[in-house]
């Protein structure tokens, strides 16, 4: 079974765009139960189908596999809450790869940071634009996002 262990954190207002590669997302969720999640993703020129079973601690299962992008645009259509607009930026820090996703639309203003990890006790070296873990906070999660975008949340 395929495992996704991840963590994810905010990132500090010093944060610039860089990377070695940028790629424009949109993505919508056919499902967001908390359980289980099945996601449309058109990444640049590729598109996946998504599912994701609940989280366990830090880590869930996860199968991913690559569809027509024609049939992604067309299932998008069908997702429960308005697609999550973004653009992941992949940095390499501490020898480590990172995934920003600076996001757009309802969504703007927020930058969250990701880093998949082999093992759910692994270190991690965090570079000087990382803020506070936000792992646990399920807010954060993007399926979490469509249903209740950044731009609706009171302070």
């Amino acid at each position: 079974m395929a495992v996704e262990i991840e963590r994810k954190f905010l990132v500090r207002e010093a944060f610039r765009p860089q990377g070695e590669k940028q790629i424009h997302m949109i993505q919508g969720y056919l499902c967001a139960d908390p359980d289980r999640t099945v996601r449309i993703r058109v990444a640049d020129e590729k598109a996946y189908l998504t599912v994701k079973g609940g989280l366990s601690g830090i880590s869930r299962p996860e199968f991913e596999y690559e569809i027509p992008v024609p049939d992604a645009r067309e299932m998008l259509s069908l997702a429960v809450y308005p697609v999550i607009d973004k653009v992941r930026h992949i940095i390499y820090a501490f020898d480590k790869k990172w995934e920003v996703d600076v996001f757009e639309g309802a969504n703007s203003g927020l930058i969250i940071a990701e880093i998949e990890l082999s093992h759910a006790n692994e270190t991690v070296q965090l570079p000087d634009w990382i803020g506070e873990e936000v792992t646990g906070d399920l807010r954060y999660h993007n399926s979490r996002l469509a249903e209740n975008p950044y731009e609706t949340w009171k302070d």
